[in-house]
């Protein structure tokens, strides 16, 4: 029997708190969520001033990035018309990000969960993903 290993609240709120330093550093609110290896929301963060609408993105490019295992920056690049992976967005009751700012969060090289990055350009979202991811 394969043990699947989890993020648990304790390392979803060490993620949050790198990547909210990250982006009070860029000087950008945001939106930021965590799920679990099952693509469950663990927690989310909303800074001050951060975009409402982004609550929702930030959750869903979290959910797309561990159920696909994949950035979302990397989806949407080949979810463009003609690519393998177009229409994607459509799947999962629309639930699919296709921006930047979702990334699959690794631990012993298996995928235990996932960041969301919403509020700022895509380059913003992804940098400050990234830095959330990389705190684990």
């Amino acid at each position: 029997m394969r043990v699947i290993e989890s993020l648990n609240l304790e390392e979803a709120k060490k993620i949050i708190a790198a990547a909210e330093k990250k982006a009070i550093e860029i000087g950008q609110p945001m939106n930021i969520a965590v799920v679990d290896a099952g693509g469950n929301l663990i927690a989310h963060e909303r800074m001050d001033g951060a975009w409402i609408g982004s609550i929702d993105i930030s959750i869903k490019k979290a959910f797309t990035s561990r159920a696909f295992d994949i950035s979302t920056k990397e989806l949407g690049e080949n979810s463009q018309p003609g690519k393998q992976f177009y229409g994607i967005h459509l799947s999962n009751q629309e639930k699919i990000m296709i921006f930047a700012g979702g990334l699959p969060i690794k631990k012993n090289g298996q995928v235990v969960g996932a960041i969301g990055v919403s509020g700022g350009s895509g380059d913003q979202d992804q940098e400050v993903a990234e830095y959330g991811a990389r705190s684990l």
